[in-house]
């Protein structure tokens, strides 16, 4: 398991303990965390799961594909370090990852 903080657009902190193998975006949704849709389940083919990954942690996560690439340009407000929360994927490495929730999903 490994503690992931999603910080709402808001500032409100949910702090929760995820499964690993499980995804961010799983983690969010099997815990009632505001902001995140999910409105495809999961399946990169939307970007209501957008989040934006702490600068320090960035650089330890898997490389974006083509795909999350693709749908983060349809995201509301995307950055540089926007990610799908749907394709990371948790394990003991992301222990004590924080992602930022934007204000809204697209």
């Amino acid at each position: 398991m490994a503690k992931i903080t999603y910080i709402t657009s808001d500032a409100k902190v949910h702090e929760i303990e995820v499964q690993n193998g499980l995804t961010v975006m799983e983690g969010a949704i099997q815990n009632n965390i505001p902001g995140i849709d999910a409105d495809c389940g999961g399946g990169m083919a939307c970007a209501t799961c957008h989040v934006y990954v702490q600068d320090d942690w960035y650089d330890k996560l898997s490389a974006k594909e083509d795909g999350e690439e693709d749908m983060l340009d349809m995201a509301f407000e995307p950055k540089k370090n926007s990610r799908l929360s749907c394709q990371l994927i948790v394990s003991d490495e992301l222990d004590g990852l924080v992602v930022n929730i934007p204000s809204k999903q697209s």
